[in-house]
């Protein structure tokens, strides 16, 4: 056996534990979904091939159209506030103060916490009788609403909760800021350009890439949403405002041992998420800079 051989045999060999777990975790669950999505399979017995059943009934499904709805809601809310909330703190945490360090520790902290214990103690902040913000909302003279009990402003509590954790986006403009070189903002003061004018004209067209990553990420992120809303608002309450798409994917496929439909609402949302990938990226063709093009 010649060097080169044995050099692609011991590649392979080392590979091999990536390898068998992609293709036994990865690559064989993938396919499997997208066959039972066109099968009665229940789990529990034989999966049945039916065709495009399972797409004709999510259609005329009201609960998949409602969940999907508020879904979308969710994202469309929490995306922009949350990219614009991570950009901002991050300049802020880029200029260079005494404490520097401490303060970027103190924004990053929540994101580091378990959702479900985030969850339990937001429940207990967001309690209409004797929850914190209704407590301070009493002190200004404003009679706080039933956070959790009004399908209003349910899922305007799980967007401000999952703002929360808006540190892991932070982290990474952060670290954009300071791969911007200097050099352009002493160009851009010599031009007399100000505070705003700089951010526009330098920032952030350096960091456009960066946006465009945590923006597609987002949208993953935002459709995916499941933690959150399955411990404050189980079973979707209050009145099915809060039931998420993954929640009535997850309901079909281990409460109702529908999992044929359940691989096929599955196998939906990649297409949704896709399509919006896509359309990101088309959108930011013209705007995206890349220093090597």
């Amino acid at each position: 056996m010649t060097r080169a051989k044995k050099e692609e045999r011991d590649g392979y060999l080392f590979a091999s534990p990536w390898i068998v777990g992609f293709l036994l975790f990865v690559l064989y669950p993938l396919l499997a979904s997208l066959y039972y999505a066109f099968c009665d399979y229940s789990v529990l017995r034989k999966p049945i091939w039916t065709g495009l059943d399972n797409f004709k009934t999510l259609f005329h499904d009201k609960v998949f159209w409602t969940s999907l709805y508020n879904t979308a809601y969710f994202a469309a809310f929490f995306l922009p506030i949350s990219l614009i909330l991570a950009l901002g703190l991050a300049m802020l945490l880029n200029a260079k103060v005494r404490g520097q360090a401490i303060y970027r520790t103190i924004f990053y902290l929540p994101s580091l916490l378990p959702l479900v214990a985030t969850a339990v103690l937001f429940l207990w902040v967001f309690d209409a009788d004797n929850g914190v913000v209704n407590n301070l909302l009493k002190v200004a003279g404003v009679h706080g609403p039933a956070w959790l009990a009004d399908p209003a402003w349910a899922k305007f509590t799980i967007i401000i909760l999952s703002l929360w954790g808006v540190g892991n986006t932070m982290i990474i403009y952060l670290a954009s800021l300071q791969e911007v070189p200097e050099s352009l903002y002493e160009a851009a003061e010599i031009d007399g350009a100000r505070a705003w004018a700089k951010t526009k004209a330098v920032t952030l067209p350096m960091i456009s890439p960066v946006i465009l990553f945590n923006t597609i990420m987002g949208i993953v992120g935002a459709l995916q949403v499941f933690t959150v809303p399955f411990v404050m608002f189980p079973g979707g309450t209050p009145a099915n405002s809060t039931y998420f798409y993954t929640a009535y994917l997850y309901d079909n496929a281990f409460k109702f041992h529908n999992m044929g439909y359940a691989c096929a609402m599955g196998w939906v949302m990649f297409i949704i998420i896709l399509i919006l990938t896509q359309i990101s990226r088309s959108l930011s063709e013209k705007h995206v800079y890349y220093g090597g093009g």
